[in-house]
């Protein structure tokens, strides 16, 4: 049986383990029931998120026209310290830019590879940090909007990292930690717009994921180049599919991808 449909990042279940689901327009994959499954991934084209047209893709799924003009590619996504929708500042479109960042936003911090600093909506808790791989992370503050978040963020950044490395966390060479320590040992740095919205009581959240088998040396699948691959799944972890002969698979990277996907 062959599902063919548009990559988008996977969505995902909060249970033990995690469950897993691609969705395309007309078929719905829970992945975790490939797992043990060989399978084969298969590029068809490509189709812009924004657009839906067959063009090479710049970034997050987007033709590069697409890419400099839609809402959710401006710079304030990925540096939430720009945002401006709080002063009525319009950057892209100013209705999308208000449903987004005027609603709360958690800075927290997970342990992925490495102990990080992040920023997310707070319905996205505890999506965002699925989809980092995280296996336990903690909120810091609760703040009303997004630009709050990111200049907390940007001032915690000088104390903590804000960087995933991929690898380490596919490896599963991580360490645990305490991050009710870390989140005391950094209040500190909160800054003064923000001090009053720390979080000083709730515990972190431990993330267990459907990993039979971590890769030794992962190798990152280019399937725009290969076209075509078949393996075994044997691990799903943030939103990479991983396999038994360490190749793995970022879905969130690849996404605006048209693919095939069998069950051999």
């Amino acid at each position: 049986m062959t599902f063919e449909g548009v990559l988008t990042k996977m969505e995902s279940e909060f249970s033990h383990p995690i469950q897993y689901y691609l969705v395309f327009e007309t078929d719905f994959l829970n992945m975790n029931q490939l797992l043990n499954k060989t399978i084969t991934i298969q590029f068809i084209k490509y189709q812009c998120l924004n657009c839906g047209l067959d063009k090479p893709l710049y970034r997050q799924g987007f033709c590069k026209s697409c890419f400099f003009d839609v809402p959710q590619a401006a710079d304030w996504v990925m540096r939430p310290e720009l945002s401006t929708a709080h002063l009525n500042q319009e950057d892209r479109d100013l209705e999308y830019e208000k449903k987004v960042q005027l609603q709360p936003h958690i800075v927290y911090l997970a342990n992925s590879s490495n102990v990080k600093v992040g920023v997310t909506r707070k319905s996205q808790v505890p999506t965002r940090w699925i989809d980092q791989g995280a296996h336990e992370a903690i909120e810091i503050v609760e703040v009303p909007n997004r630009y709050l978040a990111g200049i907390t963020e940007v001032a915690l950044k000088d104390y903590v990292s804000d960087k995933t490395n991929w690898r380490s966390m596919l490896k599963n060479d991580i360490k645990d930690e305490d991050l009710v320590e870390w989140r005391e040992r950094i209040k500190q740095y909160i800054p003064d717009e923000a001090k009053d919205y720390f979080i000083a009581s709730n515990s972190e959240t431990n993330i267990e994921f459907p990993v039979h088998k971590y890769p030794v040396n992962p190798k990152s699948l280019n399937l725009e180049k290969e076209h075509t691959y078949t393996g075994k799944l044997v691990g799903i972890k943030g939103q990479y599919l991983i396999f038994e002969d360490d190749t793995v698979f970022n879905i969130r990277g690849n996404e605006g991808l048209v693919v095939g996907i069998s069950v051999n």
